[in-house]
């Protein structure tokens, strides 16, 4: 939540780098080998926003500023539009604190001194979310005739490193019928859920990725688009974006971060209350207590996902390895409470 060519994704992360060095991202520490960094000066949290910090700044900017004083720390947004771009900032300590979405959580667990503190919990209560499959309502098309492939339709897939986007799509969907989205369509462009959403609705793709959460935003803030999609598939439950912090951060400062998250709306306080407002802006009720285990079934995914990439390629030694992996995570599902 891959698909993206390799010069792509190099192309990513230098503009990550490009990008932190232009904004001046502040760094508590010297890099992924640096030893816990001595209390910041200054917290960066890592935003994805398709549209940016214009649209996106008034939504987050009350949490952060309650985050600033719950904390004691200035706290400023790094808005970027694409996953990889986030990731890469928290590798090079440029932002310490992020809010991602699973797959992301997992890259930047594994290559980014990562650590879940929370996970998100929207206004219905609900701690999990699915990904859809849209096309333009009144196409008449439905998912009998995407299956069919042929080469007939334009696909609009995810951001390679998007949970909903694009891992959940292949693992439930395209995987188990064998199909392959590069030989199944038309043509496949790689582009974020409200890109997807737009291209659906003017007719650029005929079939796109989705998820539930970006058709509230839609419904909420650009309803004349969203009354022109509609969902044709949805997957199971995936788990809800989390929040995630560098490992490295000084522990005063992170324990005072995982408490303002677990506390925040919480209460019957005219000031519980207010936060309660801020956190439906962005269509959540609180943050529930999470470590890196609730990202399991992610990563059960993502093992499929090399299990068939190693079948494909006839990789034997791959496919032992991804098989154990499979078990291995299999396992703890089924020990899990």
């Amino acid at each position: 939540m891959t698909f993206a060519p390799v010069t792509r994704r190099l192309g990513l992360i230098a503009a990550a780098a490009a990008a932190a060095a232009m904004l001046g991202l502040s760094a508590c520490g010297g890099g992924d080998d640096a030893p816990t960094a001595a209390p910041p000066t200054e917290i960066t949290f890592s935003i994805l926003s398709a549209e940016g910090q214009a649209s996106s700044g008034p939504m987050w900017q009350p949490l952060l500023d309650d985050m600033a004083k719950a904390i004691g720390v200035p706290v400023k947004p790094y808005f970027a539009s694409n996953y990889t771009i986030l990731v890469e900032a928290m590798r090079g300590n440029q932002t310490q604190v992020a809010w991602l979405s699973a797959k992301p959580s997992i890259e930047a667990i594994d290559r980014a001194q990562g650590e879940v503190i929370a996970r998100i919990v929207d206004l219905e209560g609900r701690d999990s979310y699915r990904s859809t499959l849209i096309v333009k309502a009144g196409s008449g098309i439905t998912l009998d005739d995407v299956m069919a492939c042929g080469k007939k339709y334009d696909f609009g897939i995810g951001d390679a490193q998007s949970t909903s986007g694009t891992l959940a799509p292949m693992a439930f969907l395209f995987n188990p019928r064998g199909i392959v989205p590069a030989q199944c369509f038309k043509t496949v462009r790689s582009a974020n859920h409200q890109a997807n959403s737009m291209a659906i609705a003017t007719g650029v793709v005929d079939v796109a990725t989705s998820n539930t959460v970006n058709t509230v935003f839609l419904n909420r803030q650009n309803p004349r688009v969203a009354a022109q999609i509609q969902d044709i598939w949805q997957s199971p439950p995936i788990p809800e974006s989390g929040i995630v912090v560098r490992e490295d951060l000084d522990p005063a400062i992170k324990e005072k971060i995982r408490s303002f998250f677990l506390t925040y709306g919480q209460g019957d306080t005219p000031e519980a209350e207010r936060q309660r407002k801020v956190l439906a802006g962005l269509n959540y009720s609180r943050f529930n207590p999470a470590d890196d285990s609730y990202l399991n079934p992610i990563r059960e995914m993502v093992a499929d996902q090399k299990l068939g990439e190693a079948r494909a390629a006839g990789d034997a030694t791959a496919v032992a390895a991804s098989e154990r992996e499979l078990q291995r995570l299999r396992s703890l599902r089924e020990v899990q409470p």
